[in-house]
């Protein structure tokens, strides 16, 4: 068993998190423990407090390392592509996603902080990171000055790309629809609005 001086605090966090992301990956949110995390990566469950301050901040962590993944992806975009054509690879980008790590981002979906702890600075800002791409890909959409009204669509888009993938992680998408097919559906029906709206 390695003991506590054989490893940076830095090596620590990261051996932590990769145990952590095996655990969910294996067995989902509710498999995962600070014990769990201890025993995988030959530690005291004492160690890892020493890390995080608790259970939720290393979910937390965990969480933004899968927002991380998929904001570099997003990265790679063209954003100079039309404005469908641009919202259709974000919402590709963010379904392939969570079709590929589907434990991982169920644990993005159901984790929830207890009532009064507010969201860390350093893990809203990768959420907005996210709602920024899909903001920049509708800019072109509204005129100057309609900066809220753009915010609003992306909120509204968002939720239902959320609803339709955390849906679809769960398995209980109807028996005959895909969550790309609802997808494509989703962000035709909001170009086409606002499309409509301009003209």
């Amino acid at each position: 068993m390695a003991r506590r001086s054989d490893h940076t605090r830095d090596e620590l966090t990261r051996l932590a998190l990769d145990a952590a992301r095996k655990i969910v990956s294996e067995q989902g949110l509710k498999g995962l423990s600070t014990r769990g995390v201890a025993k995988l990566i030959g530690y005291s469950p004492g160690t890892l407090y020493q890390l995080f301050a608790d259970q939720d901040e290393l979910v937390m962590r965990l969480n933004a390392e899968t927002l991380d993944g998929l904001i570099a992806k997003c990265r790679s975009i063209d954003f100079k592509m039309e404005p469908a054509d641009t919202l259709m690879a974000l919402a590709r980008f963010y379904i392939g996603d969570v079709r590929e790590k589907r434990r991982l981002w169920n644990a993005v979906f159901e984790h929830s902080l207890p009532e009064g702890r507010d969201t860390p600075v350093w893990l809203a800002e990768r959420r907005q990171t996210l709602l920024g791409f899909a903001q920049q890909a509708i800019a072109p959409l509204f005129e100057p000055g309609e900066e809220s009204a753009c915010r609003h669509q992306v909120q509204v888009l968002w939720a239902g790309l959320y609803g339709i993938a955390s849906l679809a992680t769960a398995g209980k998408l109807p028996g005959t629809e895909s969550a790309e097919a609802m997808v494509q559906t989703l962000v035709r029906n909001t170009i086409a609005s606002l499309v409509a709206r301009k003209a």
